[in-house]
């Protein structure tokens, strides 16, 4: 029957215990009781005591068949629950309907009071409305036909459905439900009306727009008068689908993690572990079922990272957040570095129950940050100590010192006669050279004391905790004794025998400084004999030491004071006369020798690293140079400098010299770079890449003295030159007898064959020049054709030249 027919019924809901749970308006005009007195109260205290039992007897098979259940009862007035007319008698029909929760689980049941036979007011209450019982019941109520169409509704069907109650009569169940759903809802009323089931189902309400609502649907088999028909409940699951649908992105988002997690249990000693990610059974290479349960600590490397571990134990026991980094096992017994984050989670009470960690993986940065740690401190060729370590190494071995009262000696090793091994046998054996004796020294000292490599064939060494002269001594012969052997390259036996000086803290200086210098000037003594000497500080190799320093200083005081000017040299073309550019030298006009050429400073300047403003200099100067030669209408008049390598080996070489030929208005091509072919062979890697960089810049580029050593034209044809420069030694083979120069000729042919403009330099003689004409050098400069010139003499040059074209 439609809802809108009358009925006699007043309902409430009690749960699995029997115990009230609602009270409707309806009941509480019916008993004259008020839900304050009745709530939680059981069904039975309404009961006389035949119909309690009766109720009582029922109930488990209620809960077990999940079948309606209608009984006629006498009802009693509750001990102590006041009652409006505790006079009249009541009897009347208990329809007990069977409810489940979203599992399926019986939950309680719909208590419906119907066929009131008394004339109370509480009677005639109870005889209202079924619309007014069942509309205060939560979420959809619906009774079915076998065919199913509906017999009772309630409001809340109509307000989600859309449909009106004229809608509602004519309507089928299916009418209700998308075309994918419909056959699993056709199937479950089936088996209410066939098999008496108690069904169970979710899917969604659709609405007359097409809008779904998701609803937890229940239906029952009920009978009256000799007719089945569904009676069920519908429950609005929209929240709780949106709960499931977090809580599966959460889920696919901790299996989709690249780090992994773990999700531990709060406890006392021990967290277990409850959850672990795919990212960790990836990384540590435990399964969840192997993990769940331990403590994360069966993990640990044993007696590693132990003040890490102890900082998470305490943040642990503080209910705190932390990030450490440690050392973990994975199962196959290798160690990773595992950086660890872990964040305490609460309950809705403030009270800490869980621990969430994330691990990230952090073993190949942390390799690659040693990596770059040794490579930033060590010597690439050798992998000894380099300069930035030793001073380190050796302000700890003097503050070691200090509170041990010990000694610390300071090893200074020049090799003997290295620059002959490579001009002799190449580069690669200097370097295989070099790498021997570092092995060989390496050996010869303590795990404790540092071997380090200064520069080019220079070694030093701190040798720590020295608690005596004469032990130290010891060491030191032993070192003298490793280097007596020679070593053997290519089935070739090379001498390698070395100067070295010895100083000793604190006898020979308090500072690093100090005992570096003193062992330096001992060095230098030692290889003033010419012998593989050992020579130990003494204070007369103060003045030398002294005179060296006074010497740096009056090269810092000659650029304060400008005392530093450049001369140029011009380049002529051999086939027609013509100037072709010029080469800036560097001099200096001593405030107490007077004028100093390059030879007598430049090596000093080198080694003490005053090379690098020197070029500062020679480059401003040039530039200014080249820009007097422009505004004097020679504009194409490219000019060379030399560059060494402590120079463009400084980061941002190119770049710096790139901005001062913008700070000058210059083309690129008006500049030439000569780098000494023996740097270029010290770092290849390096040279490349300078080079190339110049290349790119649009700067000439140029090999100077090519071919006074050994020559790497496998990888001189790989550079990108423009030109190269014949060394003296090469030019002055050319015999002014015969006319002759082997030497001289080959490198000219290399030279072309690598379609590069060949310059002779320091040509002095007409024979020479006739030579390198004869065989098509392409330019050379020298005092046969003019000495270094000021730059107003140079000007003049051009300008002369100009004016006989």
């Amino acid at each position: 029957m439609p809802v809108s027919e009358p009925t006699s019924h007043a309902a409430c809901l009690v749960d699995q215990n029997a115990a009230i749970v609602t009270w409707n308006a309806g009941c509480e005009a019916l008993f004259g009781i008020q839900a304050t007195f009745i709530l939680n109260h059981p069904i039975g205290v309404l009961l006389s005591d035949a119909g309690a039992v009766e109720v009582a007897l029922r109930w488990p098979s209620l809960q077990q068949a999940g079948e309606a259940l209608q009984l006629k009862v006498e009802f009693a007035r509750p001990a102590g629950v006041p009652r409006a007319d505790p006079a009249a008698a009541l009897e009347a029909d208990l329809t007990l309907l069977p409810q489940a929760d979203a599992d399926g689980h019986f939950s309680g049941c719909v208590a419906i009071f119907s066929n009131l036979q008394d004339g109370s007011e509480s009677a005639q209450i109870g005889s209202m409305h079924l619309r007014t019982v069942i509309n205060v019941l939560p979420g959809t109520f619906y009774v079915l036909r076998d065919d199913a169409t509906f017999v009772l509704w309630n409001k809340t069907l109509e307000a989600v459905t859309g449909y009106t109650a004229e809608e509602m009569l004519t309507a089928q169940a299916l009418d209700l439900f998308d075309v994918t759903e419909k056959p699993k809802i056709d199937e479950n009323i089936r088996q209410v009306f066939e098999r008496g089931d108690q069904v169970f189902v979710e899917a969604n309400l659709i609405d007359k727009d097409g809008h779904g609502t998701p609803y937890l649907l229940t239906g029952a088999r009920i009978e009256s008068n000799g007719k089945f028909y569904l009676c069920g409940m519908g429950l609005d699951i929209s929240l709780r689908h949106q709960q499931e649908q977090q809580l599966r992105l959460r889920e696919r988002a901790l299996h989709a993690a690249s780090n992994a997690i773990l999700i531990t249990r709060c406890g006392g000693h021990d967290n277990p572990i409850e959850y672990v990610n795919p990212a960790f059974e990836r990384i540590t290479g435990y399964r969840l079922e192997e993990a769940v349960g331990r403590d994360s600590r069966f993990m640990a490397a044993p007696g590693m990272d132990l003040e890490a571990r102890a900082l998470l134990r305490r943040a642990i026991d503080e209910r705190r957040e932390i990030n450490v980094s440690f050392r973990n096992q994975r199962k196959n017994g290798e160690l990773f570095w595992n950086d660890l984050t872990v964040t305490p989670v609460a309950d809705e009470k403030g009270r800490v129950t869980h621990f969430i960690g994330v691990i990230n993986d952090v073993t190949v940065l942390k390799q690659r940050t040693a990596h770059l740690e040794h490579e930033v401190n060590h010597d690439a060729l050798t992998g000894l100590a380099n300069r930035t370590l030793l001073w380190d190494r050796l302000e700890q071995a003097i503050h070691m010192a200090q509170r041990n009262k010990s000694l610390v000696a300071t090893v200074m090793m020049d090799l003997n006669g290295f620059k002959k091994i490579n001009d002799t046998l190449g580069h690669e054996a200097g370097d295989e050279v070099l790498t021997s004796v570092a092995k060989r020294l390496l050996s010869s000292v303590r795990e404790s004391d540092t071997v380090a490599r200064l520069s080019g064939d220079e070694f030093v060494l701190v040798l720590v905790n020295q608690p005596s002269l004469r032990f130290t001594l010891r060491m030191v012969q032993r070192l003298r004794q490793c280097m007596s052997r020679p070593v053997v390259i290519n089935h070739t036996a090379v001498e390698v025998g070395a100067a070295i000086g010895v100083a000793v803290y604190p006898h020979d200086g308090n500072t690093a400084f100090d005992l570096v210098r003193a062992a330096d000037a001992a060095m230098y003594h030692a290889k003033a004999t010419k012998k593989n000497d050992v020579h130990f500080f003494s204070s007369d190799m103060k003045t030398t030491s002294e005179a060296k320093l006074r010497f740096e200083d009056s090269m810092r005081r000659a650029v304060e004071n400008q005392e530093l000017f450049l001369m140029f040299q011009p380049k002529i073309c051999l086939r027609n006369g013509r100037i072709m550019g010029f080469e800036a030298l560097l001099r200096w006009n001593h405030a107490e020798q007077g004028l100093l050429l390059p030879a007598s400073f430049l090596p000093e300047a080198e080694e003490n690293g005053m090379i690098v403003p020197f070029g500062e200099l020679v480059l401003e100067h040039t530039c200014a140079f080249i820009g007097r030669l422009a505004q004097a209408g020679f504009a194409n008049m490219p000019v060379s400098i030399n560059v060494s390598q402590r120079e463009y080996s400084k980061p941002r070489y190119v770049q710096y010299l790139s901005e001062v030929l913008d700070r000058f208005e210059l083309a690129p091509s008006n500049l030439q770079v000569e780098v000494h072919e023996e740097d270029l062979g010290r770092n290849q890697l390096l040279g490349a890449e300078v080079l190339g960089q110049l290349s790119e810049l649009g700067v000439l580029r140029s090999v100077d003295a090519f071919g006074d050593g050994m020559s790497d034209l496998n990888y001189l044809q790989k550079l990108p030159l423009s030109h190269v420069k014949l060394g003296k030694a090469a030019v002055h083979q050319i015999s002014p007898q015969t006319r002759r120069g082997p030497m001289a000729k080959c490198l000219i042919d290399i030279g072309h064959n690598l379609n590069l403009t060949v310059v002779a330099e320091c040509v002095e003689t007409r024979a020479q020049m006739d030579f390198l004409r004869t065989n098509l050098c392409d330019e050379m400069q020298g005092r046969y054709f003019k000495e270094p010139l000021s730059a107003e003499a140079a000007e003049q040059l051009l300008l002369a030249a100009t004016s006989s074209a």
